[in-house]
């Protein structure tokens, strides 16, 4: 029979995308490099729907409709290459390539710009949800040419995760602006994660609140305006008793956290695009330091702790929960100001309130904000900053007496809390008329103006002004 979509790279992820294909009705033709993975798949889900079976790429290609929609999911990098390389011969103008794993924005723009070349259309897909959501609904973020999007979007929304009737997947834009999105969305993910992994921290440390007793608040938590995916997992592991030692499974849990580049890419990716986004950055070497395991243990016996003991204010577990609050808000505003920066820069037209919409089902960081942050954006004066759209300058205001005794309390108590702190930084970075810039600058024309080339970087007439009398004490003092 004639397919529907061909998908090649039958691992968890790629089969699990399969299945669930097939079992919206559409033919999928399956192909992997071992044949031994596609019987497999076969034999334990061929009750999913209509499959057809290959062994080659020739074959999977010869089995497919036209255009052709052939879906890669193998490991990012030189892997989807050497796929690339091998499909391309085999495809017609007007055929579609589809990479469906974490690829760099940046590969996905080459690969589109080389394969448009060639009449052929090639789509990046930013797909999250993880192995559940590949099979029950996922939030899809697909970029390349608005041409394939016609021809297979109705195939991706039909299998993408749906709120309030709608499917959580649309168009994003041209060559890598799929990738680039769910890139923005795994950094905002680590930001996330780290925090609410903050709010434990104080919670236990700063007030002595153990694992079993946080699953609690976390669960009331989750019943308001911080209901969220990750706080409702949190909430399963905090209750967690390792069954083995009868210990929290928390304490038992080694603390280093890995990380596979995603967080990594958005921070390098910001630095380049000039976007502040502190919070992303944050927890990325938070990561990064808590795998300094042999560090970390010469550091507990050389290096001082707090100071002297300080009360923790009573409101404390609410003000944890206000400045959680504040900071996850700050991690949304940062990811999507860069994404106004990245649609300036690779003239991507991206609808920011279409991506949050996108993101509120199917992803790990669907959220109850993820409705208001869609509403800002859907708005006929669109904010410059999710921070200036009026719901949320209330929000803030009203919590940030709260985020503030906890920023101090953790700096006082010794207690890390790198998300919380820079994104208050971030805060009144943003709101301050006259920011320290100024003497950095200052600075800058000063060692400029050592050298022969006397313009300052500044363009003030102060700048010009000072450097004239600096010239003329030098000319002085070496008479």
């Amino acid at each position: 029979m004639s397919a529907h979509i061909g998908v090649t790279g039958l691992a968890v992820m790629g089969a699990n995308l399969a299945r669930n294909l097939a079992r919206n009705g559409f033919t999928v033709a399956l192909h992997n490099r071992s044949v031994e993975k596609t019987d497999a798949l076969l034999e334990k889900h061929g009750q999913d729907g209509d499959f057809v079976r290959t062994e080659t790429l020739q074959e999977l290609v010869d089995s497919l409709e036209k255009p052709r929609r052939v879906l890669i999911m193998v490991k990012a990098g030189k892997p989807v290459d050497s796929v690339i390389e091998q499909l391309e011969p085999l495809l017609e103008a007007g055929d579609i390539i589809i990479d469906t794993g974490n690829s760099h924005y940046e590969d996905t723009r080459r690969r589109e710009a080389a394969l448009a070349k060639k009449d052929l259309h090639f789509v990046g897909i930013g797909v999250s949800g993880g192995e559940e959501g590949a099979l029950n609904g996922p939030s899809i973020m697909p970029g390349g040419s608005r041409e394939s999007y016609d021809a297979l979007g109705p195939l991706l929304e039909k299998i993408a995760a749906h709120v309030d009737g709608k499917p959580c997947c649309a168009w994003i834009g041209t060559d890598g602006a799929g990738h680039f999105v769910k890139m923005v969305h795994n950094g905002i993910e680590y930001a996330d994660m780290q925090v609410i992994g903050e709010a434990f921290d104080l919670l236990r440390s700063g007030a002595g609140i153990e694992p079993a007793e946080q699953a609690k608040i976390f669960e009331e938590w989750n019943q308001g305006e911080l209901a969220s995916f990750l706080i409702e997992i949190s909430a399963e592991v905090l209750g967690h008793v390792d069954a083995r030692t009868g210990k929290p499974f928390v304490d038992v849990v080694v603390d280093a956290a890995g990380q596979k580049g995603t967080g990594r890419w958005t921070v390098i990716s910001a630095l380049e695009l000039g976007s502040p986004t502190s919070g992303i950055a944050e927890s990325v070497f938070a990561r990064a330091l808590s795998s300094q395991t042999e560090q970390r243990v010469l550091a507990q016996e050389l290096l001082a702790g707090a100071g002297a003991d300080v009360e923790v204010p009573g409101t404390f577990v609410e003000d944890v929960r206000q400045a959680l609050y504040a900071s996850k808000l700050v991690s949304y505003a940062q990811g999507l100001d860069m994404l106004t920066s990245a649609a300036k820069e690779y003239g991507w037209d991206l609808k920011l309130d279409e991506i949050a919409s996108l993101w509120r089902g199917g992803c790990i960081i669907r959220a109850e904000l993820l409705k208001e942050i869609t509403k800002a954006y859907a708005a006929t004066e669109k904010p410059a900053n999710l921070l200036f759209a009026p719901a949320f300058t209330k929000a803030i205001a009203e919590v940030l007496p709260a985020w503030r005794r906890v920023v101090s309390t953790a700096v006082q108590l010794g207690i890390p809390v790198p998300v919380f702190s820079s994104s208050l930084a971030y805060y009144d970075g943003l709101r301050r008329k006259r920011l320290p810039a100024a003497l950095i600058q200052g600075q800058r024309d000063l060692d400029r103006g050592r050298g022969h080339a006397l313009v300052p970087f500044g363009c003030g007439r102060s700048s010009h002004s000072f450097l004239r009398k600096r010239r003329l004490l030098v000319a002085l003092s070496g008479r």
